[in-house]
Parts: C-alpha cells; structure tokens; sequence
C-alpha cells in the first residue's frame, strides 16, 4: 500500500510556520522578562510562559479549545468578523504548535541573555547605543548558540506535538492530520507498517536536531578553549 506523504508535509509545514512565530516571540519575552527588575513579577510571568511545558498537553489543548472554539471569545470573534473558523483547521495545528514549543524557546532565549557578560551591555550605552543595537550587535550576538538550539529544540517539539493539537484541530485525514497523529491512526487501525513508517521519519528529524544541537555545543567549546 502507498504511503501517505500528507502527514508529513503538514507536519513540516505546520512545524515550519510555528518555530517562525515562536522564534521571535520567543525572543522578545525572554528579552522582556531579563531588562525586568521586578522579581515577583518575574516570577509570576516565567511561570505563566513556562506553564505549557509542565502541563498534560490535553490540559493546554483544553484552554486552547475553551479560547479558540466557536465559542470562544476569541474563536468567536474570527467567525464573525472574518467567516474563518480556527477549531479542527489547519491554523489549529500551527497554534498549538505554538503554544507547547514556546516554553522551550523562551527558557533557551532567557537562559542564554543572563549568561551574556552584563558589562558588555553597559560598554555599549556607554559607546551611545540604542537598546535596539545593543540587544542585536550584543545581546543576541553572544547568545546565538543558545538560541539556536532553543530554536531547534522548538521546532523538534512543534513538530511533534499530540495532545494539544489531537484537542484543538482534531485529527482529520489531509488537513490536521500531522505525524503523530498519523501514528495513532495507524496503531489504532492495526496498520502496524503504516505506523512505522512514521515513526521513523520522527526518529530522523529528532535526530537531526540532536545532532545540530550538539554540534554547535562542540563549536562553542572549543571557541571558549582557542
């Protein structure tokens, strides 16, 4: 029988579109919540952004579906006023994407900001940078390694995300129907072939990740050794 090949373009594609949008949003949080003095604010807020990453992901699809159905408020307001209904579409796939990578990108982001050299920063105000020049010539410069494999990570995670999404864009052949849940599918029709098939593509793309990852971990050594 012929493979499938629609859950792994809408997985790529899915995946493609949401570490875009995590990437930068990722970013600006995590620049955000650094420059913030307040540490009880602080506190609250990482753990608000880090809450996707330790809930059950049907817990997150739950809010998702409570926020983005038809009714509601948010869901809603698409159908009224753009006749575009987020639920079981293809968008549904890319926001809990999304939701459940932020978390990896954000704490990457933020992790790899703070290990950055503080006086470098005031070297750069004292130069007459703007906050702007400072956080990409400086800030984000010296922390590229870690955001990139926070990126990576992201991306592995969006790419294979379950729960949330089998909650907010269900599970339907062609247009939802990403690489796990096409793993499920075929598990659960006893199409034990089918379902490996998949299975190995998700090991390969992990894999690659992994190795990009420590790759570039290997590189910033022997940076930091030379």
């Amino acid at each position: 029988m012929a493979v499938d090949w629609s859950p792994i373009f809408i997985s790529m594609k899915t995946a493609s579109v949401s570490i875009f949008i995590t990437f930068f949003l990722g970013l600006i949080v995590a620049w955000g919540l650094v420059k913030l003095k307040n540490n009880s604010i602080k506190i609250v807020l990482d753990g608000i952004f880090t809450l996707p990453l330790v809930l059950p992901p049907t817990v997150v699809g739950f809010f998702l579906l409570w926020i983005f159905g038809i009714r509601g408020p948010i869901g809603n307001f698409f159908i009224d006023f753009f006749a575009v209904k987020i639920v079981f579409s293809w968008y549904a796939t890319v926001i809990a994407a999304v939701v459940m990578s932020f978390p990896l990108m954000y704490r990457s982001a933020r992790a790899a900001f703070e290990q950055v050299d503080s006086n470098l920063l005031d070297a750069g105000r004292t130069l007459g940078m703007s906050e702007w020049k400072i956080f990409w010539k400086i800030l984000f410069a010296n922390a590229l390694p870690g955001i990139i494999s926070g990126g990576i990570l992201a991306y592995a995670r969006g790419l294979g995300e379950f729960g949330a999404t089998a909650m907010l864009a269900g599970n339907i052949a062609g247009q939802t129907r990403t690489l796990p849940m096409a793993v499920y599918s075929e598990v659960a029709a006893g199409n034990m072939g089918e379902a490996f098939n998949y299975v190995i593509v998700i090991i390969i793309i992990a894999f690659i990740a992994i190795f990009i990852m420590d790759y570039i971990s290997i590189r910033k050594e022997k940076q930091w050794k030379n």
